[in-house]
């Protein structure tokens, strides 16, 4: 189960007109992804990132059988809606409030998106998709009311497929979000600079 471990970096939360909620990678910790916000110049940006027990989500394949994740995904997502509330409580509208992950981060990134619908100011996913063996369309509702999403990875990856990629894609597109997806050929498990160059005109522009 995860604790409820924040850290925050960026301008100050009760200055900020603008926040995002970061997901770093497994394996990982709230110090590298903020090394990512930095390159995305989130300088004005509340950047608020939560940090994994024992620095993973959960401990299987983004693609095993979601019990075989649990009770870590539900414990993640669970501490991500509450935070998300919180900022509401503090006067962020969801359509100023942006989710950006990596990898695993990545994918929860984008599995808490889609449970959670809405417009958000915008979604940087780094190499990742919604979160199953299979799609669980039954999970996810509600309209992201055109929220900019964009979705980089290479193929082939070593742990996200890109037809798992593709087929989050027809979901979000389905919710009514503005997405689009960056593939590159054989490309390593990374960030390139395109891709971080991409995402600050469709996400954080």
């Amino acid at each position: 189960m995860h604790k409820k471990d924040i850290h925050y970096a960026g301008k100050n939360i009760e200055e900020a007109k603008k926040a995002v909620i970061l997901f770093h990678g497994r394996g990982s910790n709230t110090r590298d992804i903020f090394g990512l916000a930095s390159h995305l110049d989130l300088e004005n940006y509340a950047q608020i990132a939560l940090q994994a027990t024992n620095n993973t989500w959960y401990p299987y394949s983004f693609l095993a059988k979601p019990k075989q994740n649990e009770p870590w995904l539900s414990s993640a997502l669970s501490i991500l809606e509450k935070l998300l509330e919180e900022l509401k409580e503090k006067g962020f509208t969801s359509k100023n409030i942006y989710l950006a992950g990596f990898s695993q981060g990545a994918c929860l990134c984008l599995e808490f998106a889609a449970r959670n619908a809405q417009k958000f100011g915008g979604i940087a996913a780094f190499t990742g998709g919604l979160i199953g063996d299979k799609i669980y369309a039954e999970n996810y509702s509600g309209n992201f009311q055109q929220t900019p999403i964009f979705i980089g990875t290479g193929n082939p990856d070593t742990h996200v497929p890109v037809e798992r990629v593709k087929d989050s894609e027809k979901i979000f597109i389905k919710m009514n979000a503005e997405v689009k997806i960056k593939i590159y050929e054989n490309r390593p498990h990374t960030i390139s600079q395109e891709e971080i160059e991409l995402a600050k005109k469709i996400v954080f522009d």
